[in-house]
């Protein structure tokens, strides 16, 4: 019985483990998208931006 106990527990750490994993790759998938849309749109961000700041800027 004890041994059951401890296998259990040592599922659950893999679990816990196996759940960091996941969240680190759907981190890394978002990251990898937010880099290819500013490569793609870089130079339509920046002219937002400047156009922004210059209408804050003159009001």
């Amino acid at each position: 019985m004890v041994m059951v106990v401890k296998w259990l527990n040592k599922v659950r750490e893999l679990q816990k483990g196996q759940t960091m994993t996941e969240y680190a790759l759907i981190l890394a998938a978002i990251a990898v998208v937010v880099f290819v849309t500013y490569e793609v749109m870089g130079q339509d961000i920046g002219s937002m931006v400047n156009k922004v700041n210059s209408a804050l800027t003159s009001s």
